[in-house]
């Protein structure tokens, strides 16, 4: 006879909710009101397909939660996004953000780094320091993280096309400080499929990127077993213009291609797919940003338990960052970006990210200062301790709207899903400008709208201030790049440049196989060799996408 939602849920207490509080006790007891009403842990809704549709958290098909007691137990990893100049000019910024209360570090690259260019290229020329911190080499990354225990805290690491060097530069700053690989943990973006899509960062074809890819995640399995070695990212897809449904679709799309190609590797599902992350965006909409976050963990339980025939829990779950939208933020008004910020952070604290930055109120005019850094942090500290929204798991679960409109996005996403298949996987369907021609497609009726005032924008084309003063702003020293250029002179002076060439002989050597680059690149980053020449080396081998 099949149970009962009750009998269910006192399962689930048993089975799920105990062996959790034995690991990890909730962070305090009573959660209540200010009225002093207890706020229960979980509240479930009348019989209705529940179980095999909404589940309970911690529990496959996941639309409630990942975990069993979620913020009950611990909060979300609060990351401010930060990097620019030098390694010592963000070094101070790690600091700042670390005393103010951050409590997971996010470093952003500038392009040429991105793209595998030494900061004294002349195509580097303009951008060092500007979009992110400049790194070089070896000697940049342990600036970088001067004073930070690599094994007391997590980092994550937007880079793409570059993704498996600056991992082998973290990997060798933590050797340097004694921590152990088995114990270290963080995440490195390594999503070179959106950048074909959405951004641009890339250098080398598909075929070579998504070896680079597969063999980061490969590596990691057995050497870094506590990293997420990819972060799946829809955010980028959404700032470039896709609909909500469109960046889950398009994400979760790219994500099937990775699985399958580590899968053709001969990689157990099981063994790397608690390794994957994702990172989306959390845009105005508040009821459908929730949704969307719901619809992306049933979703890809579904994926990884019937596609790809994983067995373990770990394997099924959707663990995701989230950051505010980046191209909602307006330079007229700059305080208003501070109440969109709230509402998207707290659109992903209701969906159950394990993640969040926080963007500032001045990033539509430049990189943000000191106080808009730490007024976006209190944001979401203020969410995490002052709302309640944290006290019970899934609160906004049984809503009539989000549950509607998370079975509407479900469909919808499945819809790309199986169109996507038709075209012959993600990568074909990149060459066939698929994504990009439906992207564009979308960003253009979002503009019309805003044009037509069918969209109001405060601030912008409705609701504006005359006249109004321009706020001081974080403006990036232009003696900056002659600063970098000479550390990267001297770090080139005193190393041992026989080694150098040899481990980049090595590694193009690897190129022209198929072994695992892995174990070559940091050999050639422990031998300071440049993100450069390093990047160079793979060039000669695999050449350049142009598209």
């Amino acid at each position: 006879m099949k149970k009962t939602i009750n009998e269910q849920f006192t399962r689930w207490e048993e089975e799920r909710v105990k062996p959790s509080l034995a690991k990890s006790p909730e962070r305090r007891k009573p959660f209540s009101t200010d009225s002093g009403i207890t706020i229960d842990r979980l509240y479930i809704p009348p019989e209705s397909e529940y179980e095999s549709h909404l589940g309970f958290p911690g529990e496959y098909p996941f639309t409630r939660g990942i975990y069993p007691t979620m913020y009950r137990n611990r909060l979300w990893t609060m990351r401010q996004y930060a990097g620019f100049g030098t390694a010592e000019e963000s070094n101070r910024r790690y600091h700042y953000l670390t005393d103010q209360g951050t409590t997971g570090l996010s470093v952003a690259f500038d392009l040429p780094t991105q793209i595998g260019y030494d900061s004294d290229h002349p195509l580097s020329e303009g951008e060092v320091g500007k979009a992110g911190v400049a790194i070089d080499t070896l000697a940049d990354m342990e600036t970088l993280f001067d004073g930070i225990r690599l094994d007391r805290v997590t980092t994550s690491m937007t880079i793409n096309a570059t993704a498996a060097t600056l991992l082998c530069m973290y990997i060798a700053v933590a050797k340097k400080q004694g921590a152990s690989l088995k114990t270290i943990s963080g995440t490195i973006q390594n999503d070179i499929l959106k950048e074909y899509i959405a951004r641009g960062t890339h250098i080398f074809p598909p075929g070579p990127s998504m070896r680079l890819v597969t063999d980061v995640i490969e590596w990691c399995s057995d050497n870094l077993p506590r990293w997420n070695t990819i972060s799946i990212s829809g955010y980028h897809i959404r700032e470039a213009g896709a609909t909500a449904v469109q960046e889950l679709a398009f994400t979760l799309t790219n994500a099937i291609a990775y699985v399958q190609a580590a899968v053709d590797r001969g990689l157990d599902v099981d063994r790397f797919g608690g390794q994957l992350s994702f990172f989306f965006n959390a845009h105005n909409n508040f009821f459908e940003e929730i949704a969307k976050f719901r619809a992306a963990r049933r979703i890809w339980g579904k994926i990884m338990k019937e596609r790809f025939g994983a067995k373990q829990e770990e394997t099924m779950r959707l663990r995701f960052h989230a950051q505010t939208g980046g191209s909602t933020l307006t330079a007229q008004q700059i305080e208003n970006n501070v109440v969109r910020v709230t509402l998207q952070a707290l659109a992903a604290v209701l969906g159950g990210c394990q993640s969040l930055h926080t963007n500032s109120r001045d990033e539509a005019l430049a990189l943000p200062t000191e106080d808009s850094v730490r007024l976006a942090l209190r944001t979401q500290q203020i969410i995490a301790h002052e709302s309640g929204v944290t006290d019970s798991i899934d609160p906004i679960g049984g809503s009539f709207l989000v549950e509607s409109m998370t079975d509407e996005i479900e469909r919808r996403v499945w819809e790309y899903i199986a169109k996507v298949d038709e075209l012959g996987g993600a990568v074909q369907a990149i060459e066939k400008q698929f994504y990009q021609s439906q992207i564009a497609e979308s960003a253009y009726k979002y503009q019309m709208a805003i044009e037509r005032k069918e969209k109001v924008i405060v601030g912008v084309n409705d609701f504006r201030v005359e006249g109004e003063q321009k706020p001081d702003i974080l403006r990036i020293d232009e003696e900056m790049c002659a600063r970098q250029i000479r550390k990267l002179q001297s770090t080139k002076a005193v190393r041992d440049r026989v080694k150098v060439e040899e481990t980049l002989k090595k590694l193009q050597n690897i190129a022209e196989g198929r072994e695992n680059i892995m174990p070559s690149i940091l050999a050639a980053v422990e031998a300071y060799a440049t993100l450069g020449e390093i990047s160079d080396a793979m060039r000669r081998v695999w050449g350049e996408y142009e598209k």
